[in-house]
């Protein structure tokens, strides 16, 4: 017998952390169980042929399916060929996308059996019965959830390709304490720990192997902060130990809980080494209340404006739009109040109907439209209409094209001045209209437009342009095959120049880039 658990990732450089839970998990089972991870894109016959020759002649054959919103669509057609050539193949579903709603989604149709929730035991559990006996006779299987203790950490199955590749997940906690009803974690009654020691031995183990970028998917990374101490000091410990081969830490954070003891130790990380992801999501107190969010947005500020001014944290900010009685003039007031915080990216992020999420309670007396097809983007509601909403989607590629790249940094202030909104509202509609794209658009192409738009639209002086421009990542690249290095120039390099050098190869590039400006 083979049991196979497989995914489609968005990149390549993911790796599954669920898939790995799954497997470190599997008792009796696991010398049978392997991983296999795919890319979407690929086509679904390809796939499902690779599955299959995984399978050994006449033995009984599971695969195991982890469904996200971004691989839905192309792992049900999987599905659907799978059961076509191979109808005795029992496949079983599991991921947030098939725990809810399940009465109406075609591929748990299609599928043998479906595991809603947790699955670190109830997979293996339901194997044994397709295995061995009792036959499962329902189809769907709500996960049991075990003590955190119960469950087997599943680090060392990240492979030394993995380590030297790809982005290594990881999660000190599960779960959240907060409600707001656009996120899945409004279903959890609370965040659960794993023990801390073990949970850093794992770490250690990792980081001998050779990581050295840890991701961690904690929803409330600062919800604890004595346990939020502990993990900022073992990676202050390796920096310290290896200034020359230094870590990459990526945390999510509450923005209003930042006490001094936590500003302390974040303090002490040096560039390039530390990113926060921060969810403001709105500004908007009535907004706030209305989807259950409680945040304290001065403190919250605060807290963000003194991280950008007191330590070297990377930040990323999350703002949705779309939100329920949030209307395009309360959006940009706190779209504007955040950029003059002076975050190095804001993630603009379009509201989505993830199946389970209490939002959909407010569909009715908001008159919330959303795509039927994954990933369940908002399209209009009572306060923002569907041409609007349009081009807030535009603005949002556009803004991760321009300002968060970090490839236009040094032009970014002449467009946005002091309306920052306003201004590049008015840049994205003038690129939509002049490129009908909001994908593939060459990065010269790009910048020879944003230049365009500064001097004849926005009427910035043609010194300021091209000075902003010459700087610009994008501007160099525009004309990097016309500029050639003097190769008489000295070549000297400062200490602190050396350091970023080092630091950037271990960063992502855009971080890199933001770095660098």
């Amino acid at each position: 017998m083979t049991i196979l658990l497989t995914t489609l990732n968005a990149r390549y450089t993911h790796a599954s952390l669920g898939l790995r839970y799954l497997l470190a998990n599997m008792g009796e089972l696991q010398p049978v169980t392997r991983i296999q991870e795919f890319v979407t894109g690929a086509r679904s016959t390809d796939i499902a042929e690779k599955i299959l020759a995984l399978r050994q002649p006449g033995e009984k054959f599971i695969v195991g399916f982890g469904v996200y919103i971004w691989n839905v669509v192309e792992t049900t057609q999987i599905v659907a060929v799978l059961k076509r050539v191979a109808p005795d193949v029992v496949v079983i579903l599991g991921g947030p996308e098939v725990s809810h709603e399940t009465g109406d989604q075609e591929i748990i149709r299609l599928a043998d059996y479906v595991i809603t929730g947790w699955g670190d035991v109830s997979f293996p559990a339901l194997c044994q019965q397709i295995l061995h006996g009792p036959q499962p006779l329902m189809k769907v299987h709500a996960g049991l959830q075990p003590p955190m203790a119960d469950i087997q950490l599943p680090y060392h199955l990240y492979s030394d390709q993995d380590i030297r590749h790809r982005t290594l997940y990881v999660e000190a906690s599960r779960g959240c304490p907060f409600k707001c009803e656009f996120c899945l974690s409004a279903l959890d009654k609370t965040a659960w720990p794993f023990d801390i020691d073990q949970f850093l031995q794992e770490m250690e183990v990792l980081y001998q192997r050779g990581a050295r970028l840890f991701k961690f998917v904690d929803r409330t990374f600062n919800l604890n902060i004595k346990t939020s101490l502990k993990i900022m000091q073992f990676f202050l410990d390796k920096l310290e130990a290896a200034p020359h081969d230094p870590v990459f830490a990526h945390f999510e954070v509450v923005p209003d809980h930042l006490p001094d003891a936590l500003k302390e130790g974040i303090q002490k990380f040096p560039e390039g080494s530390l990113q926060f992801e921060i969810g403001i999501q709105s500004f908007n107190t009535d907004v706030q209340a209305l989807i259950s969010r409680k945040q304290n947005n001065e403190k919250a500020a605060e807290n963000i404006r003194w991280l950008c001014e007191h330590s070297h944290a990377h930040l990323h900010v999350d703002l949705i739009a779309g939100l329920p009685g949030e209307t395009m003039q309360s959006f940009a007031a706190g779209f504007n109040k955040l950029v003059a915080l002076g975050p190095h990216e804001i993630q603009f992020g379009i509201l989505k109907r993830l199946r389970g999420t209490p939002i959909i309670r407010h569909t009715e007396a908001y008159q919330l439209a959303f795509d039927p097809q994954p990933p369940y983007t908002i399209l209009a509601n009572k306060d923002i209409a569907f041409g609007d909403m349009q081009r807030l989607i535009r603005f949002a590629r556009y803004w991760d094209m321009i300002a968060n790249s970090g490839r236009f940094s040094h032009s970014l202030p002449l467009i946005l001045a002091d309306t920052a909104f306003e201004n590049f509202m008015a840049l994205s509609d003038w690129l939509f209209v002049n490129t009908d794209a909001t994908h593939r658009i060459a990065l010269d192409k790009l910048a020879a437009l944003v230049n365009n738009w500064l001097l004849e639209v926005h009427g910035a002086s043609s010194e300021a342009v091209q000075a902003a421009a010459s700087q610009d990542y994008a501007g160099q690249a525009m004309h990097k095959q016309g500029n050639k290095a003097d190769p008489s120039a000295p070549q000297r390099q400062t200490r602190k120049e050396a350091a970023r050098e080092v630091v950037a190869k271990a960063l992502p590039q855009r971080q890199a880039r933001h770095l660098a400006a």
